[in-house]
């Protein structure tokens, strides 16, 4: 006879799979609709010959038709999406570099950013949280409220404008831009330019976590089995930590994992400001150069691994909820 444990491990492979086959379709609703919103967008590739009177109608025409830019939008999306899953990824409009390799080399620093991000966010979200709920309404409550609702109002971009003026220019403190200083490529190098536009990242998704976690822990605790636990003679921390605080985590959970498409959306604005060489960044630069390959392929990667979080992110709810293990179980 199986064990529980073997049976919850089963339960959460079935899950696993079953969400990863409905990403299939998912990405292909993506494709279809990135690649149809970046084609009707005004101008193209060959935008900037236009304006050079050097080069003649006849060599823009030209230019095009070696693009393929001149067949039917449906035609260019099939040819595109099949060589897509034949591996072939093309080549830059721009560098003519292939786009897969292009991407890759970009994939790692935005992976590093978007996961000391993440760090930072849960980092600073969950002592808030804590602190919040534990004393609600006091001065401490109402101060977090308000740096949370200060936080969750200010642009990114704002906010990683003053903090590269004030840490970086004025006190020195932290590197302005980019991903390591000259002729030093240690980790400990990386760290320092890393640490600002994480932080950046991060603490605008700080205050919605912290938010939600201080409203479910003050109704976690609450709760028949906070008061049972405290009868029995649980300590106040330890009815906290190994009660109260796993169930609360679950909502937090939950918007982490709808909050990861907004680490890419917000990594094009952080990028483009640091210098960081990333996917944000390459997406910018595609973007302003109408590089349409190098676009879509940064475009499906996202995607994929915005899936993927999102994966990562059940698969710890179904571990902190046992109802959704229940839920997957029956569904199987």
């Amino acid at each position: 006879m199986a064990s529980p444990s073997g049976r919850c491990g089963d339960v959460a492979v079935t899950h696993a799979l079953s969400r990863l086959a409905q990403a299939a379709p998912v990405l292909l609703l993506v494709s279809v609709a990135a690649f149809g919103i970046m084609h009707l967008a005004p101008g193209g590739p060959t935008t900037v010959y236009g304006h050079d009177p050097l080069v003649m109608g006849d060599r823009v025409a030209a230019v095009r038709q070696s693009m393929g830019l001149d067949d039917a939008l449906p035609v260019q999306y099939l040819r595109w999406l099949w060589a897509l899953v034949r591996g072939d990824w093309g080549s830059s409009f721009a560098t003519g570099r292939p786009v897969l390799a292009t991407i890759l080399e970009r994939v790692p620093a935005t992976l590093a950013l978007m996961a000391a991000a993440f760090a930072i966010g849960v980092g600073l979200a969950v002592p808030l949280g804590v602190a919040a709920a534990t004393h609600p309404g006091s001065r401490l409550d109402h101060a977090i409220t308000a740096a949370s609702l200060f936080a969750f109002a200010m642009p990114a971009f704002w906010f990683a404008l003053m903090a590269q003026l004030v840490l970086a220019v004025h006190l020195r403190l932290l590197p302005v831009a980019g991903m390591h200083s000259a002729g030093d490529a240690g980790p400990a190098d990386l760290l320092r330019h890393l640490l600002l536009p994480a932080a950046v990242l991060g603490v605008t998704s700080t205050a919605p976590w912290s938010r939600y976690l201080r409203s479910a822990l003050l109704e976690a605790l609450r709760q028949p089995y906070v008061t049972t636990s405290r009868a029995k003679g649980g300590g106040a921390r330890h009815v906290l930590w190994r009660h109260a605080l796993p169930n609360a985590m679950i909502p937090m959970v939950t918007l982490a994992g709808l909050d990861i498409p907004q680490f890419f959306t917000g990594s094009v604005v952080v990028e483009t400001i640091f210098g960081w060489p990333g996917m944000g960044r390459l997406f910018s630069d595609s973007l302003l150069a109408r590089d349409y390959p190098v676009e879509m392929g940064v475009l499906m990667i996202a995607a994929a691994l915005i899936i993927a979080g999102n994966l990562a992110a059940d698969l710890v709810l179904a571990r902190l909820d046992p109802r959704v293990r229940l839920g997957a179980r029956v569904a199987t």
